[in-house]
């Protein structure tokens, strides 16, 4: 990889190689923008095959974030950072301390979370070297678990999506096939239950499904038959990239909302399901509860301010969906194009703040 090719390609501001030889750290922190506010995003700890290859993720990681905090409505940019290690035996106390010692020297430019391979205890080591990071303990003022305000997050916009495609936001009646029934699915499950949905389940955990059928009546298929079940709504919650050749032919939804990341395997995906006629919520920004939750941290953070930001999710995918037809593009492409634009208009007041500071003080001192 070209480095800084790659980086003036899609306009990166920052990499950053972090060392502690006593400790064993090697990081790699990427801030890719930083227009809307201080770059956001987690620490993630992963046994790379080369350090190309964690270069690599940083990058597009800390551009998805950019994104997603974007669509989002929040006042922050897009970062990310990976560790080289393996999470299971290489981590130790030395190392986080070091890391946050990093994090303090941008002094605010970089904020960062838990992510894959860390955990809520790592980021309360990070803690003890600095302020700038979120998913800390209740005890130091965090908001403790995500994943239920992750759920109400694609819950609602789940419904605005459901708008669009039946013409109503109740879901009561409804079937939605959820494939996983993992801790955000599971609580998500809660609120279509308590609406009168009809549950269809799946999960290679069979406690996971039990549960789910147990306390909300779900009926549980095969995970390989759950892209055939006649519902109105499918809701991949597991894993990403079941949006895909193989699926999109088996699929009768005619909504397609949930909470897993990266659910096209291809961008093409995309303009095929839009073909189709299916309304698509994009991932990133249907499952943004847990960002907008870690994000209110930083004001001190107040459940009741977090959620009513998350509901703003509904709002969120119906601009996805507005722009979508305004520019007769499938919905994913639609919510790139809600970040950007999001990004240029805050991009343009700065400069036009900046062009009229600069008349002012030359004509002052002129």
């Amino acid at each position: 990889m070209e480095i800084f090719s790659y980086m003036e390609q899609y306009d990166y501001e920052q990499l950053l190689f972090c060392q502690d030889k006593q400790s064993g750290l090697k990081a790699i922190i990427a801030i890719h923008d930083t227009t809307l506010g201080p770059a956001l995003g987690g620490t993630r700890m992963w046994t790379y095959d080369s350090e190309a290859a964690a270069i690599e993720d940083a990058l597009r990681l800390a551009r998805g974030m950019t994104y997603k905090n974007a669509a989002a409505g929040l006042n922050l940019g897009g970062g990310k950072t990976v560790i080289i290690g393996d999470p299971k035996k290489d981590k130790n106390e030395e190392m986080f301390r070091a890391f946050g010692r990093y994090i303090q020297g941008l002094n605010g430019r970089y904020i960062t979370a838990e992510d894959v391979g860390t955990t809520v205890e790592d980021m309360d080591i990070i803690h003890e070297e600095t302020d700038y990071v979120t998913g800390i303990s209740p005890a130091f003022g965090s908001s403790g678990n995500p994943s239920p305000v992750t759920a109400y997050g694609v819950y609602k916009g789940m419904k605005a999506a459901c708008k669009e495609a039946f013409g109503t936001d109740s879901l009561e009646g409804k079937v939605v096939a959820v494939q996983g029934v993992g801790n955000v699915a599971y609580n998500l499950c809660k609120h279509l239950h308590a609406e009168g949905v009809e549950l269809v389940v799946t999960d290679i955990n069979e406690e996971a499904v039990r549960r789910a059928v147990d306390e909300f009546g779900a009926k549980a298929v095969d995970p390989k038959d759950i892209y055939e079940v006649s519902c109105h709504v499918y809701a991949p919650c597991a894993l990403g990239a079941t949006i895909n050749d193989e699926t999109i032919p088996k699929i009768k939804a005619k909504v397609i909302a949930g909470a897993a990341n990266n659910q096209l395997k291809e961008a093409y995906h995309g303009d095929k399901i839009h073909e189709m006629g299916i309304i698509y919520a994009p991932d990133y920004v249907i499952n943004a509860g847990g960002v907008i939750n870690v994000a209110d941290e930083l004001y001190g953070y107040n459940s009741e301010r977090a959620l009513k930001k998350v509901e703003g999710i509904y709002s969120s995918i119906e601009r996805v969906i507005e722009i979508a037809k305004r520019d007769n593009i499938p919905t994913y492409v639609a919510a790139d194009r809600l970040a950007e634009e999001r990004i240029e208009r805050m991009r343009k007041s700065r400069s036009q703040f900046l062009q009229n500071s600069h008349h002012i003080l030359s004509r002052r001192f002129k």
